[in-house]
This record gives C-alpha cells, sequence and structure tokens, in this order.
C-alpha cells in the first residue's frame, strides 16, 4: 500500500514512518526538503499519485495565532484538494485532546478549523486527537518559566510516548476509516506539577 506521510523529519513522522516501512508498505515522508511543499503545493499531485492513506503530522511552524491559522488553513486546503484529484481513500490526522473545549486558546482554534475542513472534505477521514508526548514535558515545563521559578499547575495530566502514538497512528491508517475521532492518552493521570519535578 502506498501512504503518504506529511511532516518530514519530526518526531512522530519518524517514527510513523518506520512502522510503516518495517511492514512493507511503500511510504513517501513529504517535507519541503524533499521538493514537496503543503503551504504552496509544490509535487503534492505526484506525491498523492497512486496513493491509498495520507497521513497529516505536519505543525506549524509559528504558534502566533494568525499565523497557525493561515498554515492549517493553507496546508489542509492544498492536501485535501489533491487528495480529492488522486482519489485518496483515507486521510488520518493528529489532533490533540480538548481541542474543541478551549476556545480561547488560538493554536487550538486553528486545529478545530483544520478537523472542520477534514469533516467536510469528503473524504474519509479518522482524526487522532493524543494527549501532549511524554518528549515535550521539558518545552512544556520550560514555557512556563519565570527566571527560576517555574509555575505549573496541579491539574491532571495524562502524557503520552510518542512511540505509543506513532503506533496507534499507524494502525489507524492501516484500518478503515471511522469518520470519526479517536482519543489516545497516557496509561497514568497525574498532576502536571508532579510531573515536571522530575525533569
Amino acid at each position: 500500500m502506498k501512504i503518504v506521510v506529511i511532516g518530514g523529519p519530526g518526531l512522530l513522522s519518524s517514527k510513523t514512518v518506520a512502522i510503516l516501512r518495517q511492514g512493507g508498505h511503500e511510504v513517501v515522508a513529504v517535507s519541503p526538503k524533499s521538493g514537496i511543499n503543503i503551504i504552496t503545493g509544490e509535487g503534492l499531485k505526484d506525491a498523492m499519485a497512486g496513493a491509498q492513506v495520507v497521513i497529516d503530522l505536519a505543525n506549524s511552524p509559528s504558534f502566533e495565532d494568525q499565523a497557525v491559522l493561515e498554515f492549517f488553513d493553507t496546508s489542509g486546503r492544498n492536501l485535501l484538494a489533491a487528495e480529492a484529484a488522486a482519489d485518496v481513500r483515507h486521510h488520518v490526522a493528529l489532533s490533540i485532546v480538548g481541542t474543541d473545549r478551549m476556545p480561547d486558546n488560538g493554536y487550538l482554534r486553528a486545529k478545530v478549523a483544520q478537523e472542520k475542513l477534514i469533516k467536510t472534505s469528503g473524504i474519509p477521514y479518522t482524526i487522532i486527537r493524543s494527549t501532549p508526548f511524554l518528549e515535550f514535558l521539558g518545552t512544556i515545563a520550560g514555557s512556563n518559566a519565570d527566571g527560576n521559578m517555574v509555575r505549573i499547575s496541579p491539574g491532571l495530566f495524562q502524557p503520552i510516548a510518542a512511540d505509543n502514538v506513532a503506533a496507534i497512528v499507524a494502525d489507524v491508517a492501516l484500518a478503515a476509516p471511522r469518520n470519526g475521532i479517536v482519543e489516545v492518552a497516557g496509561p497514568e493521570r497525574t498532576p502536571s506539577n508532579e510531573i515536571a519535578g522530575y525533569l
């Protein structure tokens, strides 16, 4: 099966590509470095030719509200148009648990817009909403730093390992489209401030 994975050499995309290739699938890893650009559309037609599944793991290079919205809107429209022209049978996209419950967050608003594009595209799809990756906990904690002090909420947190998410993404991609949302999370709910204490 030919599978196109959007996301370049990122943590999750590289793990997902490796799993799928080990399973004997033809995998095209898409990034601007490979000559395929989801924002300009360059190379998308050729990349999609003969593909049965597209996995969108791309992330915006900017987290500024307007920039991230434009990224997911433009890339989503370009990808879905190329997929429709190539008769792709399953679009898989990664999103975030709670995306639709935090309208004040610009990044999550952009993910909601991305999900809406997918749902209304007419292409069979599965959206995977994941909790944050264990590998990114240091970055998350660092974003809450104020000098030598880090302020972390005691709210419950359920991080998941990127290896586990990659395995789930691969399994979902090889299964029938759900035309719905799958939520995944780590095995334990722990206060965020306790997890940060181990970093």
